[in-house]
């Protein structure tokens, strides 16, 4: 039997997240749990993070005039959650 060289707990980490396929996955998750950190506490306060499919994020709304800010502000949104995500986890956001 050959011995490996030990590696960080963050590579094996690195390297059973790729093994299993979950990355997207993970940074999706991610995109949701950060979701008042990103957007900050104002708007966290009035809207909830649903779910991510095929890039969108949904997202509900507590009022029509927040839906319709949020709206306008969509790409600054989406811009903000990829930074943080480092890389493109969203390509679309939906305010309902």
């Amino acid at each position: 039997m050959r011995k490996r060289q030990p590696v960080s707990v963050g590579q094996a980490m690195g390297d059973l997240i790729r093994e299993l396929g979950i990355g997207k996955t993970l940074s999706e998750y991610g995109a949701i749990t950060r979701w008042s950190e990103v957007v900050g506490e104002r708007i966290a306060a009035v809207t909830r993070p649903e779910r991510i499919e095929k890039g969108v994020l949904y997202v509900s709304v507590s009022s029509a005039p927040w839906r319709a800010e949020l709206t306008l502000r969509r790409r600054e949104i989406i811009d903000k959650i990829n930074a943080a995500a480092g890389g493109t986890v969203v390509r679309d956001v939906r305010f309902r």
